[in-house]
């Protein structure tokens, strides 16, 4: 048997929503005790078996809040107290307010189909033993004095309770001796049921903790000019000149530094055209006079070794 899962935090504050529902049946007890008296409350507040056709359906909330006397007051309100304030403390007053009105409604739901025709029902015993099964979902293993004499955890204590109100509904058609047992199970299979839904018991915790969010209204939005925003400005050139230095920082480690280049070797200057010497001067001016035929083999093989050198490219 899966149980619900709480949240773990529990609120400071106290059990605002416990105190009200306790003063409250105070109240109209004190009122039933002192000025109208049991029957004439029971009558007004109680559920009988034709408020369904007479409309009075105020009376399928208002049952709850009516006891048969003041051991009855008294020993309801000492188990709302016992099992009460930590399951608010858990899930927030509101929502512990709709689970104690809801399983009070189990209640009277089971009372009506197994005493469609019995007598007036009153108390809050179907809503505070749904309190009692929400409160052994999350903390199972408590203990609490059975009785006031006999310790037992939470969990044995409300199954205890489920068998004899279950057995006694299905022997004496959920009524005996003026004690409403379909009710009684009503209310924690009511309980059962919603401790199943999903998200149950967070999610007062949930909104509580959920900022609201600001009323712009219908006005459209505007831009709002950059003269009012300087520093804005001003900020954001900083961080924009500091993402371009970071960014020149890192390509200047991943990429590899260029290799310089050769430069390029001057041209080689011309050679210097030599200088005819005396003795080729000599030669050419013997040519000149006589003829070439009249060079002897030495002054040709001068005139030949100076014509290679003239015609070698620079």
């Amino acid at each position: 048997m899966s149980y619900v899962t709480y949240d773990d935090f529990e609120s400071s504050r106290g059990p605002s929503a416990v105190y009200w529902l306790i003063g409250l049946c105070v109240a109209v007890y004190f009122v039933q005790a002192t000025l109208v008296g049991d029957a004439n409350m029971a009558s007004w507040l109680g559920y009988a078996s034709g408020d369904l056709q007479s409309r009075a359906l105020w009376t399928l909330v208002t049952y709850m809040f009516v006891h048969g006397g003041l051991v009855h007051l008294l020993l309801n309100m000492w188990t709302l107290w016992l099992f009460g304030p930590r399951v608010e403390r858990a899930w927030g007053a509101s929502t512990f307010t709709w689970y104690y009105l809801w399983c009070g409604l189990g209640g009277w739901a089971f009372h009506y189909m197994f005493q469609p025709n019995g007598g007036i029902l009153v108390g809050a015993s179907a809503a505070i033993l749904g309190v009692a099964v929400a409160y052994a979902s999350r903390w199972p293993d408590d203990e609490v004095l059975f009785f006031g004499v006999v310790p037992m955890k939470v969990k044995w204590l409300v199954v205890f309770m489920a068998l004899i109100n279950i057995t006694m509904t299905v022997l004496d058609g959920g009524s005996a001796g003026g004690t409403a047992y379909a009710a009684h199970f009503g209310g924690m299979v009511a309980g059962w049921i919603y401790l199943r839904a999903p998200n149950v018991g967070t999610l007062d915790r949930f909104r509580s903790r959920m900022v609201q969010a600001p009323d712009y209204g219908d006005e459209p939005p505007r831009a709002v000019p950059k003269s009012s925003r300087p520093r804005e400005r001003e900020t954001r050139e900083r961080e924009t000149d500091d993402i371009v230095a970071q960014s020149k920082a890192a390509m200047a480690r991943v990429r590899p530094a260029p290799k310089p280049q050769p430069k390029p070797k001057p041209a080689p200057a011309p050679a210097p055209v030599p200088v005819a010497s005396t003795a080729l001067d000599a030669v050419l001016d013997k040519i000149a006079a006589t003829g070439i035929d009249s060079l002897t083999p030495a002054e040709r093989l001068m005139l030949d070794d100076w014509s290679k050198r003239l015609r070698e490219p620079s």
